[in-house]
């Protein structure tokens, strides 16, 4: 989240309304109901964590065993249980 000054972005009537109740201090506007972004959706994180996971799959499969892919990954071994698990299913 990257933060703008309001000077900026508001028309100074707005601004100097706002000042009113906020002076000073940082103040979070959530996003509109109708334009929330799901978890991941501007980054690359979950394609590479579902390539990180088959990786992991993929290794289970030829052999390695749950704590070694724990220790590999720097992952717990309920973390390699579930994604082993979940990856079975699909």
């Amino acid at each position: 989240m990257s933060y703008k000054n309001a000077t900026h972005v508001l028309p100074k009537g707005l601004l100097r309304r706002v000042q009113q109740y906020v002076d000073g201090e940082f103040l979070y506007i959530p996003r509109a109901a109708g334009s929330k972004k799901a978890w991941g959706e501007s980054t690359s994180i979950r394609q590479e964590l579902l390539e990180r996971n088959r990786r992991i799959y993929a290794e289970y499969l030829s052999g390695m065993s749950m704590d070694a892919l724990a220790a590999k990954y720097y992952l717990s071994l309920k973390s390699i249980q579930r994604i082993v698990r979940q990856l079975k299913k699909s």
